[in-house]
């Protein structure tokens, strides 16, 4: 039997947990969505699908958030691509790991009837994950948030007058 190959795309949708009066981002400051499994026992997921040949994986993953999880945001740069195999090993698996800073909340969305969307922190989301590699992406995405804020606090400003003078300021 031969093995088959599903391409699917996932979004981590985050937010911050209130406003942020600092570029230093914390993982406590933030929190991921995750939903509940339409599959009983199957434990709590980041949104998932496929992606029609009209359209880019990026708009189809902002798409199936949208239907999974009901909420509409900035899709970012993607994580990266994450190989896996299915429990009984006849299917194989290659996922793209998408960011969505979540900007609106929809009350009603195609799957509201059979799921559940959770807002967790860093830490619990860590708990609930079941995948290795769900792990794993949520971990590139604190990383690459806590990086851009450290590249926010250094500041460099040349100074037109003075001949190879930089000032740094720190944030």
């Amino acid at each position: 039997m031969a093995m088959v190959l599903v391409l699917s795309n996932r979004c981590i949708p985050y937010r911050y947990k209130g406003p942020r009066e600092t570029s230093i981002v914390d993982e406590e400051e933030i929190e991921v969505l995750v939903i509940t499994s339409q599959r009983k026992g199957k434990g709590m997921l980041f949104p998932k699908g496929g992606w029609e040949k009209d359209e880019s994986i990026e708009d189809a993953a902002l798409r199936e958030t949208v239907e999974e999880a009901g909420v509409v945001g900035d899709v970012q740069h993607k994580l990266g691509k994450w190989n896996f195999k299915s429990k009984n090993e006849d299917t194989c698996y290659e996922g793209h790991m998408f960011p969505l800073l979540v900007k609106e909340q929809l009350e009603f969305w195609p799957e509201k009837d059979v799921r559940q969307r959770i807002w967790v922190s860093v830490e619990e989301a860590r708990k609930v994950c079941q995948y290795w590699w769900m792990k794993e992406a949520l971990e590139l995405l604190i990383n690459r948030l806590k990086s851009q804020s450290n590249e926010a606090k250094t500041e460099v400003v040349h100074l037109p007058r003075a001949r190879n003078l930089t000032v740094v300021a720190k944030a």
